[in-house]
Parts: C-alpha cells; structure tokens; sequence
C-alpha cells in the first residue's frame, strides 16, 4: 500500500520540487508513496481570497486565519488517528524533528503537513485540530514548504523497497545514536592523500572498530549533544558527562573532505 502525504500550502506549485527526483521521485513513480497537495486559499471566503489578518494585539505581519485554515484541514482529514496519522506543522518553536521520528513517520499510515506563512497561524486551529508543531532546528524560514520537503525525504527514504540496500540505513548518522564514520572510495590514492590502510587489510573486525571508533570521535567533537545522549544511553558516562575515546581514534589516519556522491544514489 502506498504511504501518503498530504501538503496544506499556499504554493502547491512547489511540489514535488526535488521529491519528483532520484530516490523519492522513483519511489513515486513506483507507487511507494504519494504526494498530494491542498490549496488552502480555496477555502477562504470572501471575494478577495484572503487567508491572512493582522496580529490580535498588533505587531508586524500577518496571521493565517483559523477559519480558513481549520477548513483545509478539515478537508484533508482522512478520518484515521493522530497516532497513526499525524498533522503537523512546520514551526521554528516545534518539537525538533529527528531521526526516530522519521522512523515513526515512516512506519505510520501517512502525514499530514501544513506549511505556514507570513507571522505564522492562528493558535486556536492548531489546538483545535490536534496539530503537532515540529522544528528543523533553529532558524527562520520564509515559509514551511521547503522544510516540508526535507521532513518528507527524510521520512521517505526509511520506507521499505525505496532504497535498494536497506543496510544503509543502519550505518548511516544517527542509526545508533552516533554520527557516520567517514567515507572513502577509489583512487587509493588522491592528491598525496591515502584510504586509511586498516580499510584496505579486508579485515572485518578491526574495520567495525576503526569505524565506531570514527563514528565517536565526529560525534563527541561536532555534536556534543548527541554524544552525552549517547553516553547516557549506554549508561557509562562519567559524572562530567565525558568518557576516553577508544585507541582506534589516536591511531586512525585523519580524513580529508568527506563529501561525494549520495550513497542512495549510488547506481
């Protein structure tokens, strides 16, 4: 059965932007999942199609309307549970979206998103329609369609038959709480730059060490975050909050750039 998205914006011409590409595009194409979009300015009700009023109170800008937006969403209400089907919404003060939510998205019936403008939405409908507001991270956008876009990939990716080596989902960033490891691939050698010799010996087990070696290192220098939840999870954390990084870090040659093809676009 295709899992399904359903998109509450005023610019539906947006979409499928990048989703209609790679991956998630032939994922579409196949029937994996479906995009469908609502245009919320149908649902306003005067001659002038205005979805939006000044702020109770005064201020800058302009608020999305509780009518007009409790009505899109009323019409793209499926019927099913907020569990099994949420509604959210793009929000610099949502909850931050992660990894295990993607998971759980991933998993569920579908989602629904809505994609706010202007000084954001009348606070009343998102009470009243039980919508979830959710964070990229913080910063400000213009409006919620892009961040809409990166939350379906996201999501997308995790669904069974989309990528073609589900393994790469179980090493890639946050699959263990950690951040990746760096990646290398031919020539050997690159501008005087070498593969870390210990990927070249075809030995499996100091590999998986070297890696979760690098894949703590990255994680305790970039994340400090992640990396004391990871301690915490793993209930060894110190009372500072820091553990010893195992000897692999000290004797694995440092990386160079690690960008390059998408290893989800990998032919």
């Amino acid at each position: 059965m295709s899992w399904p998205a359903t998109i509450l914006t005023l610019y539906p011409e947006m979409f499928p932007g990048p989703l209609g590409l790679s991956l998630a595009g032939r994922a579409m194409a196949e029937g994996i999942w479906s995009l469908d979009t609502v245009q919320i300015r149908d649902f306003a009700t005067d001659k002038h199609r205005s979805v939006d009023d000044t702020p109770a109170g005064g201020g800058a800008g302009m608020v999305l309307r509780a009518d007009v937006v409790a009505a899109a969403l009323d019409a793209a209400d499926g019927g099913q549970s907020r569990e099994a089907w949420p509604v959210l919404c793009l929000s610099p003060r949502g909850r931050r979206f992660d990894q295990a939510r993607a998971r759980a998205l991933a998993a569920g019936q579908g989602v629904t998103l809505l994609c706010g403008r202007f000084e954001g939405i009348d606070e009343r409908v998102l009470s009243a329609r039980g919508v979830e507001e959710v964070s990229l991270g913080d910063f400000v956008m213009t409006g919620g369609e892009i961040a809409a876009m990166a939350l379906i990939d996201a999501t997308v990716r995790l669904i069974p038959r989309v990528l073609g080596n589900a393994d790469s989902t179980v090493e890639e960033s946050f699959a263990a709480g950690l951040l990746e490891f760096p990646q290398y691939t031919r020539p050997t050698e690159w501008e005087g730059l070498r593969i870390p010799e210990v990927l070249l010996s075809g030995h499996h087990g100091r590999i998986a060490d070297w890696r979760r070696a690098q894949a703590e290192r990255l994680t305790k220098e970039r994340r400090p975050d992640l990396w004391r939840a990871y301690l915490a999870k793993a209930g060894n954390a110190s009372p500072s909050g820091e553990t010893e990084l195992s000897d692999a870090h000290t004797t694995a040659a440092p990386s160079s750039a690690t960008g390059g093809q998408e290893k989800d676009d990998a032919p």
